[in-house]
């Protein structure tokens, strides 16, 4: 129990990645990669290691010499501001943001290269749950508004939701179905129905990593949300069938090379008729 205090305590820092850890570990014991190839190994490795050890780096000199520089009257300027209200802006600004960033990534062509790698993992699962282009990743606007609103003095809060959104990101990505309970058990169910419509969960974000939609079930032009699923209920974008696909990853956007996955437009792919050949 000491040990579950102390990783929910650090959750933002080395308790989020202790977490992804001990999930996968889980995943993997009970035989959840059996199509974890070669290529995929390397797009999930290569997103994670981008995503651990070079964003931090580019965020720490936005926050620590690129603001103070552009902005310095405005520093903690916010300081000033409850907590809960803090919690509550950081929440809806970084993950409203996120919500529209993922869903233009899908409506327009020419943005859904930088962003079909994280749909190319034919498995669900937290080796996949970073999985993301460069330049999607690079760009994502709800680092660098939450970074700015960290600045002007909302840090302990931005603290505590970062940590929150990146939780309930990593589960609704696991291959661990933890909310099968609520839907199977009928004295669950009026928590099922506002948990669903709340957070996303492994049912709802499952279905929009499905490999198709034939199934009444794949719903990966919708179910965007983050760490709230109630972005979709909001715009018309959800859709609950409390129900998992059987297959994940869409057809055509499998066995590129890893390097173009996650390099393009830097490097192209060398399979013929891709998209990220062009």
């Amino acid at each position: 129990m000491e040990l579950v205090k102390e990783i929910f305590q650090h959750l933002n820092g080395w308790g989020l990645t202790a977490i992804l850890f001990i999930v996968g570990i889980l995943e993997f014991s009970f035989g959840l990669y059996k199509k974890w190839k070669l290529n995929d190994k390397l797009v999930d490795l290569a997103s994670i290691l981008f995503g651990k050890l070079l964003m931090p780096v580019l965020v720490s000199y936005f926050a620590l010499q690129l603001l103070p520089k552009v902005a310095p009257e405005y520093k903690e300027i916010f300081n000033w501001v409850p907590f809960w209200w803090g919690f509550f802006i950081i929440c809806i600004a970084d993950d409203l943001t996120q919500y529209w960033y993922h869903r233009l990534h899908h409506e327009i062509p020419w943005l859904w290269k930088f962003h079909r790698t994280h749909h190319s993992a034919p498995y669900m699962g937290m080796a996949m749950a970073s999985r993301q282009g460069f330049f999607y990743t690079l760009l994502f606007p709800q680092t660098y508004v939450t970074t700015t609103l960290v600045f002007l003095g909302l840090g302990v809060p931005a603290l505590i939701a970062r940590g929150v959104k990146g939780l309930i990101t990593m589960m609704a990505h696991s291959s661990i179905k933890w909310d099968k309970p609520f839907y199977d058990n009928k004295w669950l169910h009026p928590i099922a129905w506002v948990m669903e419509r709340t957070i996303s969960t492994p049912a709802t974000h499952h279905a929009h990593h499905a490999a198709h939609d034939r199934d009444g079930i794949g719903h990966y032009n919708g179910n965007y949300g983050n760490m709230f699923f109630l972005w979709d209920v909001i715009f018309g974008t959800a859709k609950i069938t409390r129900q998992y696909p059987e297959e994940y990853g869409l057809e055509e956007y499998q066995d590129d090379s890893w390097y173009s996955q996650v390099l393009y437009p830097l490097v192209k792919s060398d399979k013929p008729g891709s998209e990220l050949a062009e």
